[in-house]
Formats: structure tokens, C-alpha cells, sequence
């Protein structure tokens, strides 16, 4: 992702290395009280180390979206480990209510209306409109942490919080089946056999798989830890680490979705033992080397967007971006909710913080570099999905202290 045209690279990485380990460490502790959000500041940091440095790196989500997609990917699957281990509340279908319902009537809803704003607004082949509403469609697990739950055992799990945190949990799974609808439209339109292929094979087949290799994954770590290495191993963080790799690559190989086994098997993991032992060692660790790698995401990202990233992003794109963000996702949310038990103000707070991050840049690195689409198309839907994601920490990212210390005190 970053190309060094000077002779001493190495020490050049080790600075900006150094840079962005000591901006996650103390940042949190700064902004603590402030209203400013830590992604604002890591972007913002990141567009002003990418001005003076111009002409010694280059960040190009395009030309080195393997890089993208990789270091992405590892902040998610460690923030889904993250939020996995913290969530107190068994899961169910009555308890999960929120959470289906959000899955099941919202997301659809904001990927129908990424798509047709897509490809009628803006123009986009189908195949890459598909891809913008599904890389837009889930709420991201690595940027929310100021609307989530607490650490594990220790309450604070509203309404609220709850619904955001297991559906950015469980939705960057399921947003996968219609990045690869996007995938096969774009090798074979709409033909019949790619889709019943589709189906069977990205739907049902990676979906149960994903599901059933987490919770077996995570059932089997927690009888290893707990019975066999003794109570004290639960202290050491690095078996946070060992159960996301596992369980995210295990499935993998057999062409399930890693994401959403990370997510179950935390679940699973955490279910094990529930009141006898105390998680949160693991959790933060886990949360430390998730905002170790969502550092460097954003600082890079905040370099690219003063490289040109938004160049390509029209009148229209903008458009679209806004009305998603304050519009159709607060709306679909609020339908989604329909008819629960949830308090309104609640219902709102859960609709309007959708929030879009990292995720959307896995997903969208990962499309494309398994997509056959026009330069000038991925770099236009690049420019309307870093669009989102900038708002989304403008909009989301100033609002979320002040709104959820208010939802405490209601409470």
C-alpha cells in the first residue's frame, strides 16, 4: 500500500510505525472528555503527515488494494474477536431480537437502495453498483467502540449498545454473499446457473459453514483452555489472538465465512464458563491491537484522501453518500425495529448509528481485486465509499459521546 522511493525506507517505516503506536496509546486518553473522535484525529493526522511527504509515499487503495485488503482484514477480524468477548447477554432468538431484525429488514433495505442510487444515479454497471451497497450496507465493528458495549461483566449493555454491537458482529459476515453476487455478475451478468451456484455456494453452503466451524471452534478452545490448561490461562491475551486465527483460516479452508466464525466462536467462547471466569483480559488485549491496526488504516487513509482519493466523487456522489448516512440507513433501521419493545428514543439511536469504516474498505479492496472492473469505475466507487466512511466519522464519530452519555442517563 505504500511505495518508499527513498534509499532509507526502513528507518522511514520504523518512524511512522513509532508515529502511529504512540498515537494510539495516547490519543484514547487525550480525547477522553473531548468530543472529537479518535478516527477524526488519526485522519486527520494522516492528511497532514501526507502534505509535506508527498513525494515519498504514495497511497493508492487501487494500485495496492492487496495491502488494503489484508491489513483490513485483520483489524476486523480482531474487532469481531473483540466484540464477540464482551457481549454479556446469551444469545436468542427472543433476546437477539434486535439484532435479526436488524440483519434480516435493514441491511437489505440499505444495500436496494446503495444499488439503485448505484446504478441509476450515478451510473455504475451493475455488477459494481451491487458491490458499492454491499460494502456500504454493514455496520463496522472497528469504528463503533464508542456506541458498543463495555468491557465483558462489566454492564452497560443497553439496548442500544447491544443491538450496534452484535449487528456490526454479525453483519460484516453476512455482507459477503452479495460481495460475491457482485463478483458473479460482473464474470457472467445475470445468467441462471451463476446464481443458483451463488446460492447454494455463497449463501447457504459459507453461511452455515461460517457459522457451525465458529461455535464448534470456539466450544473446542474453551473446553482446552479451561479444563486442560488450568483457570490461569485465560490471564494470557494471546489466547484472544490464537482463537481469531484459528477460527478465522480453519474456516476459510473450507470455503466458509472466516468473519462471521470469529464472531460466533468469541461468542461461543465467552458463553463457556460465562460466570466463573473473567474475560476481560482477553478482550483487552484484543482491543489493543485492533486500535493498533485501525491507526494505521486511518493515518493511511487520511494520506490518501490528500493523494486524490475523492477526485473522482461528483455532485451525485455526494448526494448519494449524505441521503444514505442520514436518510435511508436511519430510516431502515427505524423499520426495522417496527413493532419491538425497544423505547423510540432508543429505536433512533440504534437507526442513525450505522456506522461505516473499515469494513467497507475490506470489502471493497477485496472486491476488486477479484473483479474485472474498468480503472476508472473502482476508482469512482472507491471515491463514493471513502465519501461514507468520512462522514460517517464526521457525523457519527462528534455525536457519539454526547449521545450516548444521555442514553446512560435515561437509563
Amino acid at each position: 500500500m505504500v511505495h518508499f522511493l527513498a534509499s532509507d525506507h526502513y528507518i522511514v517505516l520504523l518512524l511512522f510505525l513509532g508515529l502511529v503506536f504512540l498515537s494510539a496509546a495516547v490519543l484514547p486518553r487525550l480525547l477522553r472528555n473531548v468530543l472529537v473522535s479518535l478516527p477524526l484525529v488519526l485522519i486527520a493526522f494522516g492528511a497532514l503527515l501526507g502534505w509535506p511527504i508527498m513525494g515519498r509515499f504514495v497511497a493508492d487503495p487501487v494500485v495496492h488494494g492487496t495491502w488494503v485488503e489484508r491489513l483490513a482484514e485483520m483489524a476486523v477480524i480482531i474487532s469481531l474477536m473483540s466484540a464477540g468477548l464482551k457481549l454479556d447477554r446469551p444469545i436468542g432468538l427472543k433476546r437477539w431480537s434486535s439484532t435479526w431484525r436488524l440483519l434480516i429488514i435493514t441491511m437489505p433495505i440499505c444495500i436496494v437502495v446503495l444499488v439503485v442510487g448505484g446504478h441509476w444515479l450515478l451510473g455504475l454497471p451493475l455488477a459494481a453498483a451491487v458491490l458499492l451497497g454491499a460494502v456500504l450496507a454493514p455496520t463496522d465493528p472497528v469504528l463503533a467502540s464508542d456506541v458498543q458495549v463495555g468491557p465483558p461483566g462489566e454492564g452497560g449493555e443497553d439496548e442500544a449498545r447491544f443491538a450496534l454491537t452484535s449487528e456490526a458482529g454479525l453483519n460484516d459476515g453476512l455482507a459477503f454473499p452479495f460481495v460475491n453476487l457482485a463478483l458473479v455478475i460482473a464474470a457472467t451478468g445475470l445468467a441462471g446457473a451463476g446464481l443458483g451456484e451463488w446460492l447454494l455456494v455463497d449463501v447457504l453452503w459459507k453461511i452455515g459453514a461460517g457459522t457451525l466451524m465458529g461455535i464448534a471452534i470456539g466450544h473446542f478452545v474453551a473446553k482446552l483452555v479451561f479444563r486442560f490448561s488450568g483457570w490461569d490461562a485465560i490471564s494470557d491475551g494471546f489466547v484472544a489472538i490464537a482463537l481469531t486465527f484459528v477460527a478465522y483460516a480453519a474456516t476459510e479452508l473450507v470455503h466458509g465465512y472466516g468473519f462471521l466464525a470469529v464472531f460466533a466462536a468469541a461468542v461461543m467462547f465467552r458463553r463457556n464458563e460465562r460466570n466463573k471466569v473473567d474475560h476481560k483480559e482477553l478482550h483487552d488485549f484484543s482491543e489493543q491491537v485492533e486500535r493498533m491496526l485501525m491507526s494505521v488504516l486511518l493515518i493511511l487513509f487520511g494520506m490518501a484522501l490528500v493523494h486524490g482519493l475523492l477526485d473522482p466523487l461528483g455532485w451525485k456522489g455526494m448526494v448519494l453518500g449524505l441521503f444514505f448516512l442520514v436518510v435511508a440507513r436511519p430510516v431502515a433501521g427505524w423499520l426495522g425495529l417496527s413493532g419491538t419493545s425497544t423505547p423510540r428514543k432508543l429505536r433512533a439511536v440504534i437507526a442513525f448509528y450505522g456506522i461505516r469504516g473499515i469494513g467497507t474498505f475490506y470489502y471493497l479492496a477485496y472486491g476488486l481485486n477479484h473483479a474485472e472492473l474498468p480503472d476508472g469505475t473502482a476508482r469512482e466507487v472507491w471515491a463514493v465509499a471513502a465519501w461514507v466512511v468520512l462522514l460517517s466519522v464526521l457525523l457519527h464519530g462528534t455525536t457519539a459521546t454526547f449521545v450516548m452519555q444521555r442514553v446512560d442517563k435515561a437509563a
